[in-house]
């Protein structure tokens, strides 16, 4: 018998290095010998939230390239465009990670499936993943009709479940020193380690043989 390998998975929906790693991640989560639960840090929402200006899109263009060189992964004209060139709403992962969030609690073996979409939607499309509504829509063409449901009209107990997710995410964070997303932690109980975010951008072998070492 495989014995099976946990890790956390810490990242934040609007992170482009997350997004970049997820074409990885995607063959992680498809091996049954890895068991990984994904942690959102709520590094870009309440607080960390912040205009879309000129200059932070323009930085966030330049840094995309860098990620698409190492990753592979495309970033559109169109999410350039309509996403990094549309300064009428702040740069906010809360509602992207309250809709993964909703689909922890109705359907959680689709969240990783969720995520990508959601992904996809922003980098891809050039959709606008800060609306309620084209989220709701990405859950909703996934099939998770229950998900869409509860982010368009969140209640309490969503509400207090995606607070906690961060928190225990951030406790991670603090726990490991980390400053920063994507980050892998592994292992259980008292032998878990971490590998940081550069990890997810070299060799994939290399990377499942450190995650199983």
């Amino acid at each position: 018998m495989i014995a099976t390998a946990h890790i956390t998975y810490l990242f934040d929906p609007l992170c482009g290095w997350c997004y970049g790693a997820s074409a990885v991640l995607e063959k992680l989560v498809a091996m049954p010998d890895f068991a990984i639960d994904l942690a959102p840090t709520g590094l870009f929402a309440g607080t960390g939230a912040r205009p879309m200006d000129g200059g932070f899109a323009a930085y966030a263009w330049s840094n995309d390239q860098r990620i698409s060189r190492l990753s592979g992964q495309p970033f559109s004209e169109a999410y350039r465009r309509d996403v990094l060139g549309d300064h009428t709403r702040l740069f906010d992962s809360g509602p992207a990670t309250l809709a993964l969030t909703a689909v922890a609690i109705t359907a959680p073996g689709q969240e990783f499936a969720a995520l990508k979409a959601i992904q996809s939607a922003r980098y891809v499309d050039g959709r606008d993943i800060t609306a309620v509504s084209v989220l709701s829509d990405v859950l909703r063409a996934l099939g998770l009709q229950e998900a869409a449901d509860r982010l368009t009209t969140p209640d309490d107990d969503l509400i207090a479940a995606y607070r906690r997710r961060i928190e225990a995410a951030r406790e991670e964070m603090r726990r490991f020193g980390i400053d920063g997303v994507p980050a892998l932690i592994a292992g259980a109980g008292g032998s878990r380690r971490l590998l940081p975010g550069n990890a997810l951008f070299g060799s994939h072998d290399a990377l499942v043989a450190r995650l199983k070492a």
